[in-house]
């Protein structure tokens, strides 16, 4: 498997992207992580880069079980939802049981739920971790519905069959369950791989992703771009907000795909 290094991308990572032209058009989106700002004023937080132009909220739910740290919850979410006017809340479901949640971030205001495959692979007999039932009951309760695969699982895990039900395809470039972590280079080649297989979806990169290294990333394909850290410990987050999207738009003209 090719890596990217991170003083830019292989000659064979460029020949491999090169192969692959999209006909699909795809959107470029900014998605905050909320983890990195300041729970105090979550809301002026949220409000604050709504404004400077982020289209999306991404909020980070851990359960203490499939990760080790638990963050927020329905509750947070539902006040977020009623607090910021416009919220498009991006939920990635760090959890043991993705089925379990699904009502409550609904009847939260959660516009997507993005789930994570190794939670299904880790109760295979189980009807409730059963990939597509997941999806179809996100769907059922009005919201877009992401599969998420971490660093050490391979793109092909998502099969066809999920990836033709799900809306979004996440790509962790870090380990799930904390922020401010290093951006994994190896991860990008994974992108393109989902890339050249599904042309129509969305496709998002989670994980040490800033103006450094969103790069990579945007050459590879993904079109939706989550960063924590880089936004909100910014002195100027719309700056950067615009930064990041100017390099995934860019990447996506070069490819012929942006709407």
């Amino acid at each position: 498997m090719s890596q990217v290094p991170s003083d830019g991308p292989s000659f064979e990572f460029i020949t491999f992207i090169q192969q692959y032209r999209f006909t699909i058009m795809v959107k470029a989106i900014i998605s905050p992580s909320v983890l990195a700002s300041d729970f105090g004023s979550l809301t002026a937080e949220c409000k604050k880069v709504i404004k400077h132009g982020a289209e999306w909220l991404h909020m980070d739910v851990m359960d203490g079980h499939f990760v080790p740290n638990i963050t927020i919850g329905a509750p947070v979410l539902a006040s977020v939802a009623k607090t910021v006017e416009g919220a498009y809340m991006d939920c990635h479901m760090m959890v043991a049981d993705p089925m379990r949640w699904i009502d409550d971030v609904a009847e939260a205001g959660g516009a997507s739920y993005t789930f994570h495959l190794e939670a299904c692979f880790q109760r295979p007999d189980s009807a409730d971790h059963e990939p597509l039932a997941i999806i179809d009951r996100i769907h059922a309760r009005g919201m877009r519905a992401g599969v998420a695969i971490s660093p050490d699982t391979p793109s092909d895990k998502i099969t066809d069959s999920i990836a033709a039900k799900a809306d979004l395809l996440l790509v962790m470039t870090v380990h799930p369950g904390r922020g401010g972590q290093k951006f994994i280079d190896a991860c990008v080649i994974k992108v393109a791989e989902l890339r050249a297989r599904f042309p129509q979806k969305d496709i998002q990169v989670d994980g040490g992703v800033g103006p450094k290294t969103v790069k990579p990333c945007a050459e590879a394909g993904s079109n939706v771009v989550v960063a924590g850290t880089a936004v909100f410990g910014a002195p100027q987050p719309g700056v950067v907000i615009q930064e990041l999207k100017n390099v995934v738009e860019t990447e996506l003209k070069k490819a012929g795909t942006l709407t």
